[in-house]
């Protein structure tokens, strides 16, 4: 169901305008657009990014590391997934590999950029994408999961973000999570992404709980390499030249040994090892099934 942002009432996703007001969204380039004020430029990213990223994602050992987790965590917690939302699709790296994974789900993409979009949408053809706010998800309990993969690190107002996501997955549905942890790694490398915050885990899991979810499962993730990272975020303190595209461009031995050892750390995750620290934490949470009252 779609909830009108004009008169908040629900319709059927397949009706082409509200039946109560006439709402009818408009099209960006091609794509329903619910934000189309913030298509351009938005706080918290930079829409020109999406080039960089779009030429390194594929060679990159966290992305493609990160992917893996992804997928099977997605495997392990949903695994009869029939429709999925992801939030903030980026240049859809993730989400192309989700849908290849998927080939039988409805796939959502979003993206407040509509630069992001027109990558994404090359990648995964056969999926719906829309330009959207993460704060205002038009949908109304229409997902099995909604995703959104170190995206609101980027939006002041978080809690807003969780909220929709609620509002959007089915009862017995839930969200697949991942973003950047502990403040004490904050460096240039954060200012550069336009992060508004790197998480606490014991805030995540208030604010989830908050939204009105049950967490399932919490973990970091890229522990083993946190002393590199941490030596990293040292040098780019002290740096001002420092450029944090590099770590997108490693030595090919170097990615390769890195992502040997990520896949060494997924392996724990897999026996249900919770790592306590690591550059990144990845969050299962569950939206309660309603309970309906039986007519006697």
């Amino acid at each position: 169901m779609i909830q009108c942002p004009t008169c908040n009432q629900l319709y059927p996703a397949t009706e082409p305008s509200c039946p109560h007001c006439g709402f009818t969204v408009p099209q960006l380039a091609g794509f329903p657009a619910w934000a189309p004020a913030l298509a351009q430029q938005s706080e918290g990213f930079k829409a020109e990014y999406f080039e960089t990223l779009a030429l390194l994602e594929a060679g990159s050992f966290w992305f493609r590391a990160r992917n893996a987790l992804i997928l099977w965590a997605l495997h392990r917690y949903f695994s009869q997934l029939k429709s999925y939302l992801e939030v903030g699709c980026g240049t859809g790296f993730v989400f192309s590999a989700v849908a290849d994974a998927f080939p039988r789900a409805r796939m959502v993409g979003s993206e407040v950029f509509s630069a992001g979009l027109s990558v994404a949408a090359e990648r995964v053809p056969s999926a719906m994408l829309v330009q959207m706010d993460a704060r205002a998800i038009p949908y109304n309990e229409a997902f099995d999961v909604v995703a959104a993969f170190d995206v609101i690190e980027h939006i002041k107002e978080d809690d807003a973000v969780l909220h929709a996501m609620y509002r959007a997955v089915k009862p017995g549905g839930g969200v697949l999570i991942t973003v950047p942890q502990h403040r004490w790694l904050w460096s240039s490398v954060d200012d550069h992404a336009c992060h508004q915050r790197r998480y606490h885990a014991p805030d995540l899991h208030r604010q989830l709980n908050a939204a009105g979810f049950e967490i399932e499962r919490s973990t970091s993730f890229v522990s083993l390499l946190l002393p590199l990272m941490l030596l990293s975020r040292l040098r780019a303190r002290r740096d001002t030249a420092f450029d944090p595209r590099d770590e997108l461009r490693l030595n090919p031995l170097l990615n390769r040994l890195f992502e040997g050892i990520l896949a060494c750390e997924r392996a724990l995750i897999r026996a249900g090892l919770d790592l306590p620290v690591g550059g990144s934490r990845l969050l299962i949470a569950r939206k309660p099934v309603k309970v309906r009252s039986v007519e006697r």
